[in-house]
């Protein structure tokens, strides 16, 4: 038998006999459903039966049965497992249930039930419906009913990146799917790879050559026919995934369905709706000459119509033929499939009765086009005469159909009557094979005659024509047809005709034509676009662009000339509210009001409005727009055109019309509403609009981000939907925020980005219609579940861009900002940004290069660093990336040499390469890609290696978004990131300007973590320092544990110690750093910069505390040496009266007579007066501590030269006796000064006299803490206080002093230290002389000696004195020195004491709302002083219920008393001699913890004769009845009281914390709320109006309202002495404050605080000032309390 074409198959029919089945199934037949029905018995198919089975393969090829008929087939049955089974397809479902292991588990007899009808036949028959069948082993079943949807589509999945081939039929629809949506030409190559495709190649030799299975049929049981899957996949899918594959299928020059059928319902579809997206552009030979070209809508362009059909069997492949008549002879290419291509010859089981359409058409070359008009060319799957409904239609709708055929039946009807139809409007040609066996010439012209059909009509192929030279008749047969038919039918035509042959039309269905009409609504009103657009949509155009420049104006300060800044910005505020008004003003367009109508349509119905809305847009302006295209483009092939360019640029504006018009104006009507009062209906009715776009733009819509007509942002529009989004996708109650990738493109204009971006991810921006993407637009894709944890996020947002310095800009004078902003903008949002360059615009490259380097720049300074692939496009030759070797390092170098320019530029030199900037490798951060079109469109299919490429790209793209190691943002982070990143934006200087909440937020984190980690470290020090003091006051005492006797030894140890103790702690605060920043939440890559200021800030915070601690230790040291001989003389005493009141008893018992007390009392003091006049009392000698202080001050002054030494010669008993005044005298002279102060000078006499009234303050807290300890005088305290100031002054170095200001400073400090520490050396030297010592206890001696003469028993009362003389003031005492640090780590926890900065805010927002103007005057003149007291203020507010202090104290107080329990029952265990030894052991054990009075101690060991263990029960009783006593007296004692006694001062420990730096701002001298001790910029959140600061204007002497947050962008200027009474431009402060960083309002409203305070203060600070009032700019009046609070948090939060 000959070899058969697709076309020409015969029937044949294989039967075999096979034995009597039994009448049982057994249990897996039946659970396999494999079911026998035979006289209704069901049989095993594992034994052998007796039926006849007859293979339906070639059946099922050779005979097309009418759509919806099932075949009826006799039962088939499968023979013993072991039996070889051969094929007996029926089609290619039935095998499913002949097989005996493959897919099982996918049919159920339930299912089964639906498909098998039985028929009571001889024996019974079994139909199958053959759509359902195919479809479940496609996996396809469930979407029948449940259409696929293009979002479902598009979402990213792991299949996404996997190259993984089809393993089973139910892979192959989205294997075809996967590829076609990326113009893969290669997707109807769809064939599963079977585990055992081939029989393996057996080496060994020992099978058996068997050459019939060379010869065999293959088996073609795993193959589906490509038409098959096309047609299961559009009869499941819905109409916006049907037209997004048939778009795509015609870009890949597949042949797209025209009719398409459905064998269930036996009814067909004409595929209108999934066609009208198809735009082509093509030259028809008569505009050759011109070069002009036609572009339309294909559904829309009258065309005539060729089609082929096939009668009967043929065996010519009519496919493959008609891809020849349309290929070419330089490039073949398969519009249809047809036998010969992969899986071609798979039986069609559901697309026969498909009609398929393409369409040639030619490019306006002779010599390469093969139709020098367009036609439409359709194909009939299937015969005639089993689809005569679809026969029908062609012969209505075609110039001519073309009848392929073997064999004409003459005698046949049926035959001449579908020949022949009296509705036929198509001339009938008839195609057919001479060489065929079953070919007659006589019956071909019978019919022919009887046709009426002329030897033009007929084309046959004989044995002396080659399939060339047929191609070739047929050919120009077709083309006669074209050029002489008069039948041309736009495709939407046709409808008529396709409801009268009944059958459907997609686009009938409900939702799509009230949407239709709807759109049609709005759309046909449209005559003139401009004027259109000015009527229907007013409130863009100039109003919006003059608004744009309005608040770019607001930013930059260009024009303010010499105007009041804040009256220039007012000026332009109510500017702005005028366009509002006006904006306002307009009523709601119809169409407007149509548009929003339209899409709060229900679900698909929106989806079918703005679909036919775009369209509709596009058919308007696309003629215009290509007309204007065209001349646009010649003009600026020569440069001097540029006006003219400028108007052809606004023309092809104003004749752009497309959905992101009536978005933007929806926008901009929400925009405007907000203007209005909150309670205004009109505002109201507006507020569902944000929340509708975001519905949108979940749905797969674009939002405009970027309007690229007005090259601005309607941030509150954009934000407020945003906001929708966040609530849609991320439920409050769930509580879970859905986290988003960005993934950016940007390039020079028409270099193929959004066709890069539609390819690689389906995404469709503004691209066709000649339109190419103005601004930038964002689109979210969905990540399917099972890939959210690989990508780390929820959602994927993709944004295109305008290209950068396109043509329609280049000439433009604002080009290269608009550049840069959009650059910028997408840069800063993106997590991988891709540069794409065509290989034909290198020239501009660089250009565009420089634009994105300084982008990349910009983002790194503030945190961000995006990866970067670089896409080299229209690149064809295969070995690019290793020939390109050379240029990508050329690339690199350009990069490098860029880099440093825009560093150069943006003032961050230290950026020396391009990998400073950003992630990027040349090696795999460049990707080289083949051109689009394989051949000369408009009849090119895609490239498949532009597909591959792409495909490569895209993995790449989503392996760069997992391995992100920044956090990914959530939506409202997104959100916060396009407003912030937009405003600096607008400033002229990016990196200058810009501030971002999520940085902020950052920033504030890692402070609050360094803070809570610095707090631990100090806590941790303040306890090892309480320790180590009581160590060294125990120290040569009965309670020291010392090994040493050596105090110098001792300290050196401590030293030694506190070193491996500080050690340590910096380590493990630089290890919390390093952790903090390797972790991936908290945006911690935002703040990367600030690391190193951090660990210096550690090494700073180790050598701040070793000082202070080294200080305490030699303080503490010096003390206990200085009471060590005092104590000794003490003691000597206390043995001395001791021994005279024991010679005293021992004397009055040998009297040997009873001694009244009276008589008592006189022996004793007899013997107190005798025994104090034979000790030698030396009193204590007082130092000259003013003599002591004075040496320390001129030690101070000697590394500061011979000028001080002269200068410190002043006696310091006449210093700082008064308050300390520096006036002119001591550094210029008057003349000098008044040369100097201008109203925007710096004053230095204040500035030094603010710095002078510091320290003192900061100097006089620390002399009077020393003071209250009430110890001796130490040489170390005024060397602490020197310290102090010297580090002060240091930190100012900005203030203008010289050598005898400090020296007046530190004498006027250490006059008033001295005359304090005189004092209270001399209260400690009264306080601790021996005789005195010895006078107070006279009366405890007296009563011991009158005890022990009695004989009494001591217990009880020694007991009591031990406990309330010795342990009580000790324990007081530990109580004391641990308060302070528990008080300080409470209020750290409130928020206001948590971090600097918001410290600030708690201490702005305290102002406001008490509405004071002296504490506004105190807060601003004596900051330091209010501070202080504030933070008293609030510690003594938050502790006023006194029961946290109490807890505090009671948990101190229990730690003491377990200790003491504790050492009793140590001191039980051991073998004392005596009581004095039991004493001395228990003060062992405490010598850790508790410091002892030595006196009381002494006084308590004298005249003691209680027994030991009876003491130690007393004592524990006295302890029990102390604890009860104490608790009492704290309950009891105030807050007040409390503070008075601690040793670490809550007040100052919590102001040093919280006060930074101390530095503030040069102009308006807001303090520094900079983080961190070594951080190396300064900067302010709230800046303040100059006038507040007691700037006035020289002339007026007005107060000054500028702010020098927007001094800083204006072109005014500034002098003072640090610029050498040069004016200085503002925007260069930085040459003088280099460590300054003064950021321009991150909001125009962020200085509202202090413009209200100075608004509504006015005359009061211009009277305390004694100035004049300010004049107020009249914006300011409008804010109110509320609108300064908000500020507060604008600039704080």
């Amino acid at each position: 038998m000959e070899e058969n074409s697709d076309e020409d198959l015969v029937v044949e029919l294989y039967c075999e006999e096979v034995h009597e089945p039994p009448s049982a199934p057994c249990s897996t037949c039946w659970d396999d459903c494999q079911q026998i029905i035979t006289g209704g018995k069901i049989t095993c198919r594992h034994v052998k039966a007796r039926v006849f089975n007859i293979s339906s393969e070639l059946v099922s090829q050779h005979l097309d049965s009418p759509v919806g008929d099932s075949e009826n087939y006799t039962m088939i049955t499968c023979r013993e497992e072991e039996t070889q089974q051969e094929s007996t397809d029926m089609d290619s479902s039935e095998n499913d249930y002949l097989k005996p292991e493959e897919e099982k588990s996918s049919q159920t007899p339930e299912d089964m039930k639906d498909e098998i009808k039985s028929q009571s036949l001889v024996t019974s028959t079994h139909t199958v419906k053959h759509l359902q069948s195919l479809l479940k082993k496609l996996g396809l079943k469930q979407n029948y009913t449940k259409k696929l949807s293009l979002r479902r589509i598009l979402g990213i999945n792991k299949e996404t990146t996997t190259d993984e081939s089809a393993k089973c039929k139910s892979d192959l629809p989205w294997y075809f799917l996967k590829k076609v949506m990326m113009f893969n030409v290669t997707a109807r190559n769809v064939k599963c790879t079977s585990e055992c495709d081939s029989t393996s190649d057996d080496t060994s030799g020992t099978k058996k050559l068997n050459l019939k299975n060379l010869v065999s049929s293959p088996n073609t049981e795993d193959t589906v026919n490509p038409l098959d899957i096309i047609t299961a996949l559009f009869l499941c899918s819905d109409g916006f995934l049907q037209q997004e594959m048939t778009l795509k299928m015609s870009m890949c020059q597949f042949s797209v369905p025209l009719l398409l059928p459905n064998c269930d319902t036996g009814q067909c579809t004409l595929m209108l709706w999934a066609m009208r997206d198809i735009v082509k552009k093509y030259r028809p030979q008569s505009l050759s000459q011109s070069k002009g070209f036609i572009e339309e809508r294909i559904v829309l362009s009258e065309l005539p119509m060729v089609s082929f059909v096939r009668l009967g069997e043929c065996s010519l492949s009519k496919s493959e033929i008609l891809n020849k008549l349309l290929s070419n002879s330089q490039q073949y290419h398969d519009t249809f499939v047809h036998h010969d291509m992969e899986c071609g010859d798979s039986p069609r089981i559901i697309s026969n009765g498909l009609t398929e359409i393409t369409w040639y058409l030619p490019g306006g070359n002779t010599n390469i086009d093969i139709f020098s008009q367009p036609v439409a060319v359709a194909n009939l799957r299937g015969d005639i005469a089993s689809f005569e409904t679809q026969y029908s239609f062609l012969c209505q709708t075609s110039a001519a159909v073309f009848v392929f055929f073997d064999h004409l039946d003459s005698e046949s009807e049926s035959v001449f009557n579908l020949l022949k139809s009296q509705h036929h409007k198509a001339q009938i040609y008839l195609v057919g094979n001479y060489e065929s066996k079953r070919f007659n010439l006589d019956a071909l012209e019978k019919v022919a005659t009887e046709l009426d059909l002329t030897e033009n009509n007929i084309i046959i192929k004989t044995k002396q024509k080659n399939d060339a030279d047929f191609v070739k008749d047929l050919r120009k047969t077709v083309r006669n047809v074209i050029e002489k038919s008069e039948l041309k039918m736009k495709i939407e035509e046709i409808v008529d005709i396709a409801h009268e042959l009944g059958i459907l039309v997609d686009e009938d269905a409900p939702e799509c034509q009230t949407a239709k009409k709807n759109a049609k609504t709005i759309t046909e009103e449209i005559q003139d676009i401009h004027k259109y657009k000015e009527d229907q949509l007013p409130r863009q155009g100039q109003i919006w662009k003059t608004l744009t420049l309005l608040e770019k104006e607001e930013f930059r300060l260009r024009n303010v000339g010499s105007k009041n800044i804040e009256d220039y910005k007012s000026d332009l505020q109510k500017q702005k509210e005028e366009l509002r008004q006006k904006q306002n003003s307009y009523e709601m367009s119809t169409a407007m009001t149509n548009f929003i109508t339209g899409i709060s349509s229900p679900g698909t119905e929106r989806f079918y409005f703005l679909k036919w809305m775009r369209m509709n847009l596009d058919n308007v302006s696309r003629i215009k727009l290509c007309e204007l295209r065209e001349k646009y483009k010649e003009k600026c092939k020569n440069s001097e055109n540029k006006e003219e360019i400028k108007e052809i640029d606004r023309q092809i504006s104003n004749s752009s019309l497309g959905t992101e018009h009536f978005f933007r104006e929806m926008g901009q009507i929400y925009e405007s509403s907000l203007s209005l009062p909150e309670t205004e209906p009109s505002r109201q009715q507006l507020q569902h609009l944000p929340k509708l776009c975001a519905k949108l733009l979940l749905d797969g819509f674009p939002l405009e981000l970027v309007d690229g007509d007005a090259s601005n942002i309607p941030l509150r529009w954009v934000s407020d939907v945003l906001s929708q989004l966040s609530d849609l996708v991320s439920p409050k109650k769930k509580g879970k925020k859905r986290k988003i990738r960005v993934v950016t493109v940007l390039g020079v204009q028409s270099t193929g980005k959004s066709t890069l971006l539609n390819t690689m991810f389906g995404v469709q921006f503004a691209v066709s219609s000649g339109r190419c993407t103005r601004g930038a637009f964002m689109l979210l894709i969905k990540i399917n579940e099972n890939f959210k944890n690989v990508l780390n996020c929820d959602f994927l947002v993709i944004i295109d861009t305008e290209g950068l310095k396109s043509p329609e800009l280049a000439q433009l004078d604002n080009s290269y900002e608009h550049d840069n902003e959009l650059a910028t903008l997408v840069v800063g949002l993106s997590d991988v940004t891709i540069v794409n360059i065509a290989m034909e615009n290198l020239i501009e490259m660089k250009d565009i290069l420089q634009i994105v380097v300084h982008a990349f720049l910009r983002m790194k300074e503030v945190g961000k660093k995006p990866k970067c692939q670089f896409v080299h496009q229209n690149v064809s030759d295969v070995s690019a990336h290793e020939k390109n070797l050379r240029d990508r390092e050329l690339l690199l170098d350009q990069l490098n040499e860029m880099t440093q320019a825009a560093a150069k530029m943006e003032k961050k030199e230290g950026n020396k390469s391009f990998t400073d900037v950003m992630e990027y490798s040349p090696d795999t951060g460049n990707w080289y890609i083949p051109g689009l079109w394989n051949g000369n469109p408009p009849m090119a299919p895609v490239n498949a290696g532009y597909s591959e490429a792409v495909y490569e790209l895209k993995k790449n793209i989503i392996q760069l978004v997992s391995n992100c190691e920044s956090s990914s943002n959530d939506i409202m982070e997104f959100k916060e990131w396009v407003k912030s990143l937009w405003n600096a934006v607008k400033h002229e200087n990016f990196i200058f300007s810009f501030r971002n909440s999520l940085v902020a937020d950052a920033y504030m984190k890692l402070c609050t973590e360094f803070n809570k980690w610095e707090w631990e470290f100090r806590k941790e020090m303040y306890t090892w320092v309480r320790n180590v003091e009581t160590k060294i006051y125990n120290f040569g005492t009965i309670a020291a544990k010392s090994e040493t006797s050596d105090m110098r030894e001792f300290l050196i140890s401590l030293k030694s110690e506190a070193s491996t103790v500080l050690s340590t702690w910096e380590k493990k605060i630089l290890n919390n750093l390093t952790q903090y920043f390797e972790q991936t939440e908290d945006h911690v890559y935002l703040v990367e910069g600030y690391k190193e200021e951090f660990s210096n800030s550690a090494k700073v915070l180790r050598f701040e505390i070793e000082s202070g601690v080294k200080y305490q230790l030699e303080a503490a040291a010096e003390i206990r040496q200085g009471m060590t001989k005092i104590d000794k003389i003490k003691n000597n005493h206390t043995k001395e009266i001791e021994k005279a009141v024991r010679a005293l008893i021992d004397k009055c018992r040998k009297k040997k007579v009873q001694m009244t007390d009276a008589e008592l009392d006189k022996e004793f003091e007899k013997m107190w007066k005798e025994t104090l006049e034979k000790l030698s009392f030396t009193k204590q000698k007082s130092s000259n501590v003013t003599d002591r202080v004075s040496y320390c001050l001129r030690d101070n002054l000697k590394r500061k030269g011979s000028c001080a030494n002269e200068l410190s010669q002043r006696s310091l008993q006449d210093c700082g006796k008064e308050s300390f005044k520096w006036t002119t005298d001591g550094l210029y002279n008057k003349l000098k000064h008044g040369a100097k102060k201008f109203f925007l000078g710096q004053d230095d006499i204040m500035a030094a006299q603010h710095l002078a009234d510091s320290i003192i303050a900061a100097c006089t807290d620390l002399v009077n803490e020393q003071v209250k300890r009430k110890n001796n005088y130490h040489d170390t305290y005024i060397q602490e206080i020197l310290n102090v100031i010297d580090e002060k002054l240091k930190n100012h170095q900005d203030v203008k002093i010289n050598i005898e200001f400090e020296v007046s400073l530190k004498q006027h400090i250490c006059g008033f230290a001295a005359r304090k520490f005189q004092r209270m050396h001399e209260d400690f030297i009264e306080e601790n002389d021996p005789y005195r010592c010895l006078l107070k206890n006279k009366e405890k001696f007296h009563d011991d000696f009158k005890d022990v003469f009695h004989e009494r028993d001591q217990c009880q009362k020694k007991a009591e004195e031990f406990t309330n003389r010795c342990l009580k003031p000790a324990v007081e005492d530990f109580i004391n020195r641990s308060l302070g640090p528990d008080i300080i780590d409470e209020m750290r926890k409130l928020e206001q004491f948590s971090t600097r900065m918001s410290f600030q805010y708690s201490i702005l927002l305290d102002l406001l709302s008490k509405e004071d103007f002296q504490n506004y005057v105190s807060y601003i003149c004596s900051y330091e002083k209010y501070v202080k007291t504030w933070i008293l203020k609030q510690i003594k507010k938050h502790f006023s219920n006194e029961s946290t202090v109490f807890e505090f104290e009671e948990r101190h107080l229990w730690s003491c008393i377990d200790s003491i329990n504790s050492a009793i029952n140590k001191a039980k265990t051991r073998e004392s001699e005596d009581l004095n030894e039991f004493v001395e052991d228990i003060c062992k054990e405490l010598g850790d913890k508790l410091v002892i009075s030595q006196d009381a101690l002494g006084a308590f060991m004298i005249l003691n004769n209680a027994d030991k263990e009876q003491f130690a029960d007393c004592l524990t009783t006295s302890v029990n009845d102390m604890t009860e006593t104490l608790k009492n007296k704290f309950k009891e004692s105030t807050f007040e009281m409390k503070l008075q006694h601690l040793h670490v001062n809550p007040q100052n420990e919590l102001f040093n914390k919280l006060i930074g730096c101390g530095k503030q701002c040069p102009f308006c001298k807001a303090p520094c709320d900079a983080g961190g001790k070594a951080h190396t910029e300064h900067f302010a959140s709230l800046h303040r109006p100059e006038g507040l600061g007691r700037y006035r204007w020289d002339s007026t002497k007005k107060l000054v309202t500028d702010i020098c947050s927007s001094l800083v962008i204006s072109d005014n200027r500034f002098r003072c002495s640090h610029t050498n009474n040069e004016w200085h431009p503002y925007k260069k402060y930085k040459n003088i404050y280099k460590d300054w960083d003064i950021q321009p309002d991150k909001s125009l409203e962020a200085s509202d605080y202090w413009k209200y305070v100075m608004k509504k203060y006015n005359r009061d600070f211009a009277e305390e000032y004694k100035a004049e009032p300010a004049f107020i700019p009249g914006f300011w009046y409008e804010i109110n309390k509320d609108q300064a609070e908000k500020s507060l948090d604008e600039a704080y939060k």
